[in-house]
């Protein structure tokens, strides 16, 4: 298979990559570089650079011939949508808008998207299913969720297939250690904790220490990244066979606490990491945790590294590299 990724420079991008090659696929890469990093672009992938708004290099890339086009080249910080949703609009919706176009244009049929849980907003019920409401809460999620509507008329005009992937908490590494480059301007709970151990940060927050759970503190689906790469390469496999679309949930369905992942992070790294309890903040629900039951039926996917000491272990790694450099 011929698969070009957009956005496959970025950590989740490279990881997705890896997945492909490792099974000997023919892996593009197209990146603007902007928060994904050269260095980490596997060797045997071929690299294109450029940008998803500009519509002659999408065009002239995708004249080049694929089987398949992954989308991952999204905006996705959800405070940052709220204040500057001018941003997402363009990146989010005109990006993808183009790329699908020239798609469809140049006959790479089958879209594989990365979409988000974000597309749901606060839960109605757990776990949360595709059956769940699209509610989205920040602009953020709003973006993705109008990239499948648009993906849904597309189908149905043009006959472009997608797989819409909604993903919960993307956390780890590739536990082989091929990645060594850390993701940039992080803002989740997991590299906010390994900068604690690095001594970059001097504390972690626990935002909220009185929420309806076994500790009091907020529980999240995470799912390790390379599960989520093993997904992308499921989907492509199941848009070329059945030829039908897709949308499905992609999480452990085990929650963790704050509370856990830091107690976790302490006894792999052997560091102190100070914490220190702060208010809830606005919006944030006590609970979120996935149904990927579907991803189980379509793919046979299934979360197999992300248990928190996997998630743990193979984050402190790249950290540890990059602190001994």
């Amino acid at each position: 298979m011929k698969v070009l990724l957009f956005g496959g420079a970025g950590y989740i991008g490279t990881h997705v990559a890896m997945a492909f090659l490792d099974r000997g696929d023919t892996v593009g890469i197209f990146d603007n570089l902007s928060t994904g990093l050269r260095s980490n672009v596997p060797e045997n992938a071929e690299f294109y650079e450029g940008d998803i708004l500009d519509r002659e290099r999408v065009a002239e890339v995708l004249s080049k011939g694929w089987d398949a086009a992954v989308h991952l080249a999204a905006f996705k910080a959800a405070g940052e949508s709220m204040v500057k949703p001018e941003k997402y609009s363009e990146n989010n919706i005109t990006g993808s808008l183009i790329i699908m176009t020239e798609c469809e244009k140049h006959g790479c049929m089958n879209f594989i998207l990365s979409s988000s849980a974000a597309t749901y907003g606060e839960p109605q019920y757990l776990p949360i299913d595709e059956k769940h409401p699209n509610k989205p809460e920040n602009y953020y999620g709003y973006t993705k969720y109008c990239i499948e509507e648009n993906l849904k008329w597309y189908s149905k005009l043009k006959g472009l297939r997608f797989a819409a992937l909604r993903y919960f908490n993307a956390a780890g590494y590739d536990t082989e250690g091929r990645m060594l480059g850390l993701e940039r301007n992080p803002a989740n709970l997991i590299p906010v904790i390994m900068e604690c151990a690095a001594g970059i940060r001097k504390e972690v927050q626990i935002f909220g220490t009185d929420y309806d759970t076994p500790d009091g503190t907020c529980i999240r689906d995470y799912v390790h990244v390379s599960d989520l790469a093993d997904a992308h390469v499921a989907a492509a496999d199941y848009l070329i066979k059945n030829n039908e679309d897709l949308i499905v949930n992609l999480g452990s369905e085990t929650g963790l606490s704050v509370r856990e992942i830091v107690e976790t992070a302490r006894h792999v790294t052997g560091m102190p990491i100070p914490s220190v309890d702060s208010p809830r903040r606005p919006g944030d629900p006590a609970k979120l945790v996935a149904s990927s039951a579907l991803a189980h039926e379509k793919l046979g996917w299934s979360a197999k590294r992300s248990d928190a000491e996997t998630l743990i272990s193979s984050t402190w790694r790249v950290y540890q590299a990059n602190i001994n450099k």
